[in-house]
């Protein structure tokens, strides 16, 4: 994803967030004089009352503005972790940029990051990622009517490839020797296909699926390759928050065992293959 230049960062009601948001909890958190900044179950929250997410948007079915509220499958599993500790979820949506370095974190604008992010050693040095809670794919999405059958023919028939910047994806084909188009986010990669910018794109799966629900979508377009790249998805926390990391973990496991996740999983994105659920999150 491409960081827009100049885009002020805006808060954006998550899909639970009502006006009770300011909601602490008796007896189980503490407010830090003078801050707005809270206590709560041992975690230390950036703003009194609330569990703030920054996010990059859209990206669905992983978050996304849906009738004036983020909604996805992230906001849903993250919001298990603001029950968890008695409060409500809150979304920033930022520049996705600022998920590789931790920012946001760092600055204390966010507890945490969710945004579809895949788990890289690179990404490791600057932020601390949760357990698994997605495995990924990338998947070749075409227009129907351009001959290309596989990653390989876009190459081979001179066709144009789009990718979203600064994404696994990306980075994955250009490994391959391909010279992609560019889209700031996921939406533009798939209007770039349907406008015909593009005549192939790489993006994660799980947001294919989503787009081929409606099927219009699907009658024009259809996935030629599934690209297994060994991707996992991971929320992220600053780098030494073991308390808000462990409400993380801990709220994913209970999710995976009473089948809570299943259930999420279902609802965002579609028939569920327990090899989605990584052992190592379970």
């Amino acid at each position: 994803m491409k960081t827009l230049a100049g885009r002020r960062a805006r808060l954006l009601a998550a899909t639970t967030t009502t006006a009770a948001l300011a909601l602490v909890v008796a007896g189980c958190s503490s407010s830090d004089s003078g801050s707005g900044k809270t206590t709560v179950k041992g975690v230390h929250l950036a703003k009194g009352g609330r569990l703030t997410t920054c996010t990059h948007l859209p990206y669905p079915p992983f978050q996304s503005d849906v009738d004036g509220k983020v909604q996805g499958f992230d906001v849903s599993l993250i919001d298990l972790v603001a029950k968890d500790l008695g409060v409500k979820q809150q979304i920033l949506d930022t520049p996705f940029e600022n998920f590789k370095t931790g920012a946001f974190l760092n600055s204390g604008e966010c507890d945490l990051a969710a945004a579809g992010m895949t788990i890289t050693d690179e990404r490791k040095k600057n932020v601390d990622f949760s357990d698994p809670y997605f495995e990924a794919t990338q998947a070749v999405l075409v227009d129907r009517s351009s001959g290309i059958n596989s990653l390989a023919d876009v190459k081979a028939k001179g066709k144009k490839l789009g990718a979203q910047a600064q994404t696994t994806g990306e980075d994955y084909v250009k490994g391959k020797g391909y010279d992609p188009v560019s889209f700031e986010s996921s939406d533009a990669v798939l209007n770039g296909l349907r406008t015909g910018q593009v005549q192939a794109v790489v993006i994660d799966y799980p947001v294919v699926q989503g787009w081929l629900k409606d099927k219009a979508n699907a009658d024009k377009f259809k996935v030629v390759d599934n690209l297994k790249t060994g991707e996992q998805y991971g929320f992220t926390v600053k780098k030494g928050n073991k308390a808000l990391l462990d409400a993380i973990n801990k709220a994913l496991k209970t999710a995976k065992a009473d089948g809570t996740y299943k259930k999420i999983y279902e609802q965002w994105i579609g028939p569920y293959n327990a090899s989605v659920a990584p052992p190592a999150a379970s």
